[in-house]
């Protein structure tokens, strides 16, 4: 009787083991060849783009397709020739690749484009909520277009992917510019940045703390000047101070050391970001009509309206206006000044993204184990599933678990 019931278990236990191996083999099947989109940039000077040709070379030999509009890299410097190589479609009618199950892009897609889409398409993009309009969310719900924001992606380690890898390269980017207008050949008051032997160094007040404060201080010490940093949080001033792993002057915003350290530095780079709305205006126009004459001031902080009452866009053609002497370098897009190193960075968090929808086998089996991408879908089937996007706009807002558990 025992021997029996010891049969009847084992048999049990085999056909258990046996149910989980087709489970574990049926997910591995439900693996995609996926149909991507690459168009052209046609917001001004966009210059970025989304995959490089390596990155399409890796995607083709996972077995997924590729289609890019004529000329889409151009602007970063790669070519069709580049892409073809490596195994993309070129297309000359955007109709063609706008047919793609997903496509990629940089800017948000115009009204015009979003036309072009086809029902349950992917899109994944910048968001760019500070110009956001209404009409552009309900083209997209109409279309019932799944929609991810890249700005919202984060990683392993909680930090916004995108936001970060961009942020770093405006931060020593700045830098870079600041040499560049100090130069006499730019009008500047002709001092090279930095400083070597028995020279003093050039003076440079970075305002903000965050991830482009601190590239931007990393890169002027690494080329020998003098940095002093400002921001309202201890918590960020300590933060930069260890991850710089040197000691540099900080100081909370006090409006005396503040205003006496401007008026006497060579160069000031804003990098005050807001968390909602406009950024903080904290240098005032009698301030920068006391700095020195041909000082630099490089008004990172623009697309959000900007930290200096004097600051006005410009753009990568016209970038520098003068006022009180002070040559103001105010480009919203400073990124697009570097696209092919700008989109290295973004293809690196692109390319395993589009490599995981493929091998879990959709969209939504990466959503799922991906919590970091979760929270940049803002539009699923055309349901709004970003509360604040839907409280902005008054638009309805749906449960992203709910939506999926009643379409099941």
């Amino acid at each position: 009787m025992a021997t029996g019931l010891r049969e009847g278990m084992a048999d049990i236990a085999r056909q258990g083991l046996l149910q989980t191996q087709e489970a574990k083999l049926e997910t591995r099947n439900k693996k995609n060849s996926l149909y991507i989109g690459i168009p052209k940039e046609i917001s001004f000077q966009e210059n970025r783009i989304a995959l490089t040709p390596l990155s399409v070379a890796l995607l083709v030999n996972n077995g997924h397709r590729v289609v890019l509009e004529s000329g889409a890299g151009i602007a970063a410097n790669f070519s069709d020739t580049e892409y073809a190589e490596q195994g993309a479609k070129i297309a000359y009618d955007k109709k063609e690749v706008f047919a793609a199950d997903i496509l990629m892009k940089i800017a948000p897609p115009t009204l015009e484009e979003i036309e072009l889409m086809h029902k349950g398409q992917t899109l994944i993009s910048s968001l760019q909520t500070g110009t956001l309009k209404q009409d552009y969310l309900k083209a997209l719900m109409h279309k019932k277009i799944n929609a991810l924001c890249f700005e919202n992606i984060r990683d392993e380690g909680n930090i916004l992917s995108v936001v970060r890898s961009m942020s770093e390269i405006v931060g020593s980017t700045s830098i870079l510019i600041a040499a560049e207008y100090l130069s006499n050949v730019t009008g500047g008051k002709g001092l090279m940045l930095g400083g070597f032997t028995g020279v003093p160094p050039t003076e440079i007040v970075i305002l903000g703390a965050g991830t482009v404060g601190e590239y931007a201080a990393r890169t002027a010490l690494a080329l020998g000047a003098e940095v002093k940093v400002f921001d309202s949080s201890i918590y960020r001033l300590r933060r930069l101070q260890n991850n710089l792993g040197s000691r540099v002057f900080t100081s909370v915003m006090q409006p005396i050391v503040l205003n006496k350290a401007i008026t006497t530095c060579d160069v000031v780079i804003g990098a005050i970001r807001a968390s909602h709305g406009r950024s903080p205006c904290v240098v005032m126009e009698e301030t920068v009509a006391r700095m020195k004459p041909h000082s630099v001031v490089i008004d990172v902080s623009i697309d959000q309206g900007g930290c200096f009452e004097t600051s006005e866009v410009t753009n990568h053609a016209n970038p520098v206006f003068r006022k009180y002497d002070v040559i103001h370098y105010c480009v919203p897009n400073i990124a697009s000044r570097v696209p092919r190193t700008a989109s290295y960075a973004l293809t690196n968090i692109f390319a395993p993204i589009l490599l995981d929808i493929g091998e879990y086998g959709g969209l939504m089996n990466v959503i799922w184990n991906n919590p970091g991408i979760r929270e940049a879908l803002y539009i699923y089937q055309g349901n709004c599933t970003n509360k604040d996007l839907a409280d902005m706009f008054n638009l309805p807002f749906k449960n992203l678990e709910l939506l999926v558990v009643s379409n099941q």
